[in-house]
């Protein structure tokens, strides 16, 4: 058999493999859509199907009660998303760029600084104590921001990206021409860096817009409330409502007009569906970013 032939032929047949193996990572989400648009009684009846009997909108319905509330925890979502992604991001980039560098004099104890952080956390009670009584930020959106806003993990990609994809002969002409060390990290260094920097930054953006449990020890305000942690709170509701349905008349009547599991997936639709809507952009560079920049030691 030829090379060529072979070789064309083992490429379809990965393609084919891949594309099914991306349309079965699909096929969850679009079951949730499905399932939060089913009748509540036919999921009872008939179980979870790929094409309902009966198609209902009663759960994003029932959410619409909530939603002044939803809009303005979506806007709190949105900001402590985009403002810690950048605030982390820049910390973890140019902390990264410092170590990355040879003629840096205090490279090995700032590594060595940053593996200590990440492998002796400092728990969550401590951790609590610094953020409400230390630096006074209880319900304060500050508090959703600043415990997340550096990245020890991110800084080892990006100072592996930087030592393989950022070469010193570079950076040593800048010098001799006079640049500054910010004049080359800004003009130089961050342009041929965008794949790392694009990989870290959704890795950060995933990990505020998933965050709900600093809102639940940070934040009492309603206003400063988090989507994640809003479905959260709609979600123990729904529960309590559940549970002590059988105690009172009106709690039975108002817990058996309650689409729940429809709510449910309806609320994981609601968080999962704007992040995901974000992902394709960072695509063409998460990928590169992953393969330059792992961590090899």
């Amino acid at each position: 058999m030829d090379i060529r032939s072979f070789s064309a032929g083992a490429n379809l047949f990965f393609n084919i493999f891949l594309a099914l193996f991306a349309i079965s990572c699909l096929i969850p989400f679009f079951f949730i859509i499905i399932i939060s648009l089913t009748k509540e009684s036919d999921l009872t009846i008939y179980g979870y199907q790929f094409w309902p009997k009966n198609w209902s909108a009663a759960s994003y319905i029932y959410l619409k009660q909530f939603g002044a509330q939803v809009v303005q925890s979506l806007f709190v979502s949105i900001f402590i998303t985009v403002v810690g992604t950048i605030m982390n991001t820049l910390f973890s980039a140019t902390y990264a760029y410092a170590i990355s560098r040879k003629d840096f004099r205090y490279r090995k104890f700032f590594t060595i600084f940053a593996l200590i952080s990440m492998l002796f956390a400092p728990g969550m009670v401590p951790t609590y104590l610094i953020v409400t009584q230390g630096l006074g930020l209880q319900d304060n959106i500050w508090a959703l921001i600043l415990p997340m806003a550096f990245g020890v993990y991110n800084v080892l990609i990006m100072r592996t990206f930087y030592q393989t994809q950022v070469p010193d002969a570079i950076i040593e002409s800048a010098r001799i021409d006079g640049a500054g060390e910010l004049l080359i990290f800004r003009k130089i260094v961050v342009p041929l860096a965008v794949p790392g920097i694009a990989t870290i930054s959704l890795f950060t953006a995933l990990g505020y817009w998933n965050d709900w449990m600093n809102a639940l020890l940070y934040i009492n305000n309603d206003k400063l409330v988090p989507l994640q942690y809003l479905l959260v709170r709609i979600q123990n509701n729904m529960d309590a409502l559940v549970q002590n349905a059988g105690q009172s008349a009106n709690l039975g009547a108002a817990a058996a007009q309650i689409p729940t599991e429809g709510t449910r997936m309806a609320m994981v639709v609601i968080a999962t569906l704007p992040i995901a809507l974000t992902y394709p952009f960072f695509q063409k560079y998460f990928v590169k970013g992953m393969t330059i920049g792992g961590v090899k030691g």
